[in-house]
């Protein structure tokens, strides 16, 4: 055998090879299609994709601790809350929630107080340092990205002094998110120096990947105060007056939920998870004092490979499918999945007041035409699509008729329902949902509806682009 007949060959297992596993993985049709599509548009490098990129892989190490940490995790957790009875919400969606995260985690939700929506940076920050500098004992963070300018700087320096003064700090940040800190930058070594623990979560090089997939991202967003006050919400560690300067969409624009309480504690189990998922190392919150008992209630919803992966995805269906007046969905990138799709447009021809609030610029032109490729059927449904033109929107969020409130870390595309490591909270509270209502408002009243004629008026350029797109769109 000659060598080009043997490297013809060897070529031919590895399509093979690929193909077969395509067929035996079971994934949504539409995902193996699109993956099919790929390696015979590209057909070599299309297969090495795959292998790097085509299965939901967290990797042996990481398989076996979270096997390992589920029962201990479960027993601790549920030690701390013997006495705390939660009650059931009475709106039909809320209560889905309820019994899916119950089944699910042993607990359906958790008391929580003094809860605030914040949306303006400076606020935010200000926030965060003030309640830094007032820690007495241990600080938890997680981020996808640490940009580190402008205001970034103040909770760097607030953080040291932290640690100065006892408090432990422990920071987790992705590695992919944030690769050019973790590089090299000079409060990198200070926090270290200090003595903070920050450490990169699901590092990228080549001899890890080999062995799990490569996209998959710590996208949490998440500050802890005593375990007992939690910031979570979109916003990464960076301020949007530096990051991303210069770009053609302007600044991101992102919300933050402020609490205290059980529901503060439950976050932080949460952060334990994920830092012993990395290390190996089990940290759990110890608490001097009990939970205090608390009348409003929020369920705590980690997703992530290994986690439940399909929760996020039953919770939203869930939801959009028992919404009887009013869904408001607030998301930077809409690619989501064709269930979700198909329940989106039965729900604007059932009579649902469905409004759709997404960028009028994305910083990502792949997404923006995946995205555009499902308009023309949701406006015919009567679904209503509004840009807001001030910023990229990068708040997510999500109203059920006025009762019910989702915020925290996903997005509506399947990167988020499928592969990234995402935190979300549903609000039973009636004034919780009302701070997020009106800000998902103010976001309306700054963006500009689309029509349905002039959209159908688009170039045909564009349609090809989003019909190509549509078909990768499982893959997003």
């Amino acid at each position: 055998m000659q060598f080009t007949d043997l490297l013809v060959l060897l070529y031919w297992l590895l399509i093979a090879s690929v193909f077969i596993r395509i067929i035996f993985k079971r994934r949504p049709v539409s995902a193996s299609l699109a993956w099919v599509l790929i390696i015979i548009i590209i057909p070599f490098i299309g297969a090495l994709i795959y292998l790097f990129f085509g299965e939901v892989q967290l990797g042996k190490r990481r398989v076996r601790r979270a096997e390992a940490m589920h029962k201990p995790f479960t027993d601790n957790f549920l030690s701390h809350l013997h006495d705390h009875k939660p009650k059931v919400p009475e709106n039909v969606a809320a209560g889905a929630i309820y019994n899916l995260m119950k089944r699910r985690d042993g607990i359906g939700a958790f008391g929580y107080d003094n809860l605030n929506v914040l949306s303006d940076p400076d606020k935010i920050f200000d926030a965060w340092i003030e309640d830094i500098n007032r820690a007495q004992k241990n600080i938890r963070m997680e981020f996808y990205i640490w940009h580190p300018y402008g205001r970034v700087s103040e909770v760097t320096q607030a953080l040291i002094k932290a640690a100065e003064r006892g408090v432990i700090v422990e920071v987790l940040i992705d590695h992919a998110g944030s690769w050019r800190f973790f590089l090299w930058n000079k409060d990198l070594k200070l926090m270290r120096n200090a003595g903070i623990r920050f450490l990169s979560a699901l590092p990228v090089n080549l001899f890890r990947n080999l062995f799990r997939r490569a996209d998959l991202r710590l996208h949490r967003k998440m500050l802890l105060i005593d375990h007992s006050i939690c910031y979570s919400g979109s916003m990464n560690m960076a301020d949007p007056r530096y990051f991303n300067q210069g770009r053609r969409f302007g600044p991101w624009i992102d919300m933050v939920i402020r609490f205290d309480g059980a529901a503060a504690f439950g976050v932080s189990k949460v952060f334990s998870w994920d830092w012993e998922l990395e290390t190996g190392e089990r940290n759990f919150p110890e608490l001097d004092n009990p939970l205090p008992h608390s009348k409003q209630w929020l369920s705590i919803i980690p997703s992530g490979p290994g986690i439940h992966v399909d929760v996020v995805h039953q919770l939203m269906l869930s939801l959009i499918h028992r919404a009887d007046e009013s869904l408001i969905i607030a998301t930077p990138y809409f690619v989501p999945s064709e269930a979700i799709y198909e329940a989106l447009v039965h729900a604007g021809k059932r009579g649902v007041s469905v409004c759709l609030l997404l960028p009028a610029v994305s910083d990502s032109r792949i997404a923006a035409f995946a995205s555009r490729s499902y308009y023309e059927n949701l406006l015919a449904a009567g679904v209503e699509i509004r840009l807001f033109e001030k910023g990229l929107l990068h708040s997510k969020a999500m109203v059920v008729d006025g009762e019910l409130a989702i915020v925290g870390s996903m997005n509506l595309d399947m990167r988020s329902l499928q592969l990234n490591f995402e935190l979300s909270f549903a609000l039973y509270n009636e004034d919780s949902c009302k701070q997020v209502c009106e800000l998902l408002h103010s976001y309306r009243n700054q963006s500009k509806a689309i029509e349905y004629k002039d959209w159908k008026a688009r170039s045909r350029l564009h349609r090809v682009a989003e019909r190509f797109m549509y078909f990768l769109s499982p893959l997003l």
